[in-house]
Order: C-alpha cells, then structure tokens, then sequence
C-alpha cells in the first residue's frame, strides 16, 4: 500500500471529524446541537438549533472535506480505488468524529456528496438534485435514500456517460459509502417515540425516512430527551 494514501487516510479521517455544525451553533449560540431537534451534527440540525443562516457554511464545509480529501489523492497521483477510499476516511470521519468521542448522530450526506462529486460531478449533481426534487412534499430524506440505493447501479452501469473512471472500484467504493450511510439510520437506539413500537416499523421509518415514527414535525421537535 502507498504510504502517501495511508497518510492521506489519517489526514482525511482528522479532517472528516471536524463537527462544523457542532463548532457553529456553540459558538454561536452556546447550545449544543446533539441536544436541540433531531441531536444530529449536520447541516440539516442546524436550522433547529439556529441560527439558521449557519446551514449555507456548515453544508459547504461538509460538502468541501469529503472532496477536499479526493483531490488531494488525484493530485498525488493516487488509483481511483484509493481515491474513493480517501473520501470513505473522511465520511466515517464525520459520522465517528474522534472530537466528540466518536459519537455524532450525523449521517455524512454532504460529506458523501463532496466524494461523489469529486469522483464523477454528474453522479453528483443526480446526487445533490435528487432529493431536493422531493422537498416540496417534504420527504427529502426519502430522496437521499433514493440517491444511497441507486449510486451503485449508476456507476456501474452508467459508466461512460457519468465519468466513471474504475467502474469496479467505485462502484465498489459506493457500495460501501451507500452501506455507512444506511447503517447510520439503523443502528441508532431506539428513542421514548419508538420503543412500544414493532422493530420492523421503526427499520422501515429509519431507512425511507430517516426517523423511528410517522409523524415528521414530532420527530423533528423531540430534543434531546429523546435522543438515544
């Protein structure tokens, strides 16, 4: 193994735990975000715990570590298999950030954004365009479910005509990206919201719908007495 990569992969890890939304809203407001609306360290919580003009910055921050962290191993003259890799470091960076004690609820969407886009821009504006379609029937977590289940498919069978450099390894790559980012959803303990209610249901809410209940404006309000 190279080991400039294995410098790159601690460099990119560091880099993807750094909680810009955590960072932005107590320093801001002196509220720690794990403890407002959904608890997650994203960009999306940071329009429950405010201000909320901090969301434009803390997205752009994530979406810029993920594929920060590719150019630098295209720069260096890295394979795509270690490219793809590189942005994997920073995305479980995010998600386990060594800074918060590897506890973040964050899911790294913008994170993985950034690796896709860096990896192919056309698989990431599908990727960035795709849920959005979605919010004005509020449901763009079903988007990114949407996104996370078809990348796979998208570069290896859309190869040519999306940019796809290594259609094995980044297929393999987005495999493994899409797998962190559903995982994510699933594992969480279940909240007061959810734990009367059958454990199919709950997988059910969390993989389409990224929350253990029905109910969107509950879930989203439920602060941290909730939070597992």
């Amino acid at each position: 193994m190279d080991f400039s990569f294995i410098l790159l992969a601690i460099g990119a890890y560091l880099l993807g735990s750094v909680p810009a939304a955590y960072l932005a809203v107590k320093w801001s407001r002196g509220t720690d975000i794990r403890k407002v609306g959904t608890g997650k360290v994203g960009a999306a919580n940071v329009l429950n715990a405010g201000p909320k003009w901090l969301a434009v910055p803390v997205a752009i921050f994530d979406i810029g570590k993920g594929a920060l962290v590719v150019l630098i191993a295209k720069l260096i003259g890295l394979e795509p298999v270690y490219q793809v890799s590189a942005g994997l470091f920073a995305i479980i960076g995010h998600d386990w950030p060594v800074y918060l004690g590897f506890k973040s609820n964050g899911r790294g969407v913008f994170t993985s954004l950034g690796v896709i886009a860096m990896v192919s821009w056309q698989i990431g504006l599908i990727a960035l365009v795709t849920p959005y379609l979605l919010a004005p029937v509020k449901q763009v977590a079903l988007g990114v479910f949407a996104v996370f289940v078809a990348l796979p498919f998208l570069s290896y069978f859309l190869t040519g005509p999306l940019g796809v450099q290594d259609q094995l390894w980044i297929t393999c790559g987005f495999i493994i990206l899409s797998g962190i980012a559903l995982l994510k959803r699933t594992v969480a303990r279940r909240t007061e919201l959810s734990k009367n209610m059958p454990l199919y249901k709950v997988i059910f809410y969390r993989l389409l719908f990224d929350r253990d209940i029905a109910d969107r404006k509950l879930w989203n309000s439920r602060g941290a007495v909730n939070q597992g």
